[in-house]
């Protein structure tokens, strides 16, 4: 019986689970933005504001220096990646300074196609906005000057050949009304 165990096990063993949460924290101060289950999700939160706590204590200036180190390495225990932990104390705490809490946002998105999981956004409130990038149709790319055009493969697909995808010769050419393969 579960009697008030309040660890949520996420079906794994329990070097799996800290191993899991460990990569999760790291990936989220990375890009500050992952998208896992809600499951998970509800279970990183806490592992990430303790963190971010830890680095906010050390930019107190009445904190020892004893203190910084050890929350340093505190944080090192699960965020393996040194440029990550960094980053965590430089920029993401020097952030959060005045606020109190809640560092971290659950934004619920539809279900997964595959398993019908539950899916979600969790990601830092106050977040670096990640440059845009321009979407570019293929019509606009194939005009653009100083693009060489493409050797064309003999097919009246209209895309050049640096534009298709690897997995484009698995699917059928419509226009054509070929099989798979591109032989």
């Amino acid at each position: 019986m579960r009697k008030r165990n309040s660890v949520k096990q996420l079906n794994r063993v329990t070097s799996h689970r800290h191993a899991m949460m460990r990569n999760m924290v790291t990936s989220l101060f990375d890009h500050e933005r992952i998208i896992t289950t809600r499951a998970r999700a509800k279970a990183l939160r806490p592992y990430t504001e303790k963190l971010i706590t830890r680095a906010r204590k050390n930019l107190d200036p009445a904190t020892s220096e004893h203190a910084k180190l050890h929350n340093k390495r505190e944080v090192l225990k699960i965020v393996r990646d040194r440029d990550i932990a960094k980053k965590l104390f430089e920029d993401i705490a020097a952030r959060f300074k005045e606020r109190p809490g809640g560092y971290t946002r659950i934004i619920h998105l539809p279900e997964r196609a595959s398993d019908s999981a539950q899916m979600s956004i969790i990601e830092l409130v106050e977040r670096k906005e990640q440059p845009k990038r321009e979407r570019r149709s293929r019509q606009a790319t194939a005009t653009v000057p100083g693009n060489a055009p493409a050797k064309d493969s003999g097919k009246k697909s209209g895309v050049p050949q640096r534009e298709k995808k690897w997995f484009s010769r698995f699917r059928k050419d419509k226009e054509e009304g070929e099989g798979g393969s591109e032989g």
